[in-house]
């Protein structure tokens, strides 16, 4: 586990780690949509309440539909920033775009309920990850959303966060609540390791991505759309990614 964040004031940004001019490869097929629908039952982590949509303006009454949107900005398909546990680290506005698009793969590794993801399991997928890639990791969970298991995901080890960070890779993508321990296994002084190994060093980390089966096994050009919400330590986003050579 990691130390406390509070003995050092919740700080311990490193700054974006240096990636390489990685140009996307040719496109192979159509772009794939792997984002949930925001909807009250989107995917989301136990701990977070669902979202609540409310129309504050609706035909025919009125001339036009008007919606507000009340939810939790973790929920659903969604980009975490630095500010997320680091108070010095930059916030959604001040991500960079090209920390949100670029090449990358999509490693598939099937795991149990409760399962670990350990840097050898990294290093037996294919494809080979290389600096500056994106890595979403298809672990088949988007299949467990409405069940007593989804909370009970695979995740990563702390040496795997390691191994990814060595590896200097822009984002990691997962399509579980968490990269982090299952929320009945946390213990009480529980500190998020892998999200402060991977955020503390820039590599944002996407949660709940959807329709990772279509391109598993494949090298990708990936898309991340969040929202600039300024000061915040995350935002919903429409991803998409398309194999690429």
């Amino acid at each position: 586990m990691c130390d406390s964040p509070a003995s050092n004031g919740y700080k311990g940004w490193k700054g974006w780690q240096p990636m390489p001019a990685r140009p996307a490869g040719k496109a192979l097929g159509a772009w794939i949509d792997l984002t949930y629908p925001l909807a009250p039952g989107t995917p989301r982590i136990g701990s977070f309440p669902p979202p609540v949509f409310t129309r504050i303006a609706e035909m025919p009454a009125r001339p036009l539909n008007v919606t507000r949107m009340d939810m939790v900005v973790h929920v659903g398909t969604h980009v975490d920033s630095p500010r997320h546990f680091f108070l010095d680290g930059p916030a959604m506005e001040a991500v960079p775009i090209d920390r949100l698009m670029g090449p990358g793969v999509v490693l598939r590794i099937d795991k149990p309920a409760y399962g670990i993801i350990e840097p050898g399991d990294l290093e037996r997928a294919a494809p080979a990850i290389e600096p500056g890639d994106i890595v979403a990791i298809d672990t088949g969970w988007r299949d467990k959303w409405g069940t007593a298991d989804w909370d009970h995901q695979p995740c990563l080890s702390l040496e795997a966060a390691h191994w990814l960070r060595e590896k200097r890779i822009k984002l990691l993508a997962v399509d579980t609540p968490t990269p982090d321990l299952p929320l009945d296994r946390r213990p009480k002084d529980f500190m998020w390791p892998v999200h402060r190994a991977l955020l503390s060093h820039g590599i944002l980390i996407s949660e709940q991505v959807a329709n990772l089966r279509a391109l598993a096994g494949q090298r990708v050009e990936f898309l991340f759309c969040p929202l600039a919400i300024e000061g915040s330590d995350g935002s919903p986003a429409r991803v998409l990614a398309r194999a690429a050579a």
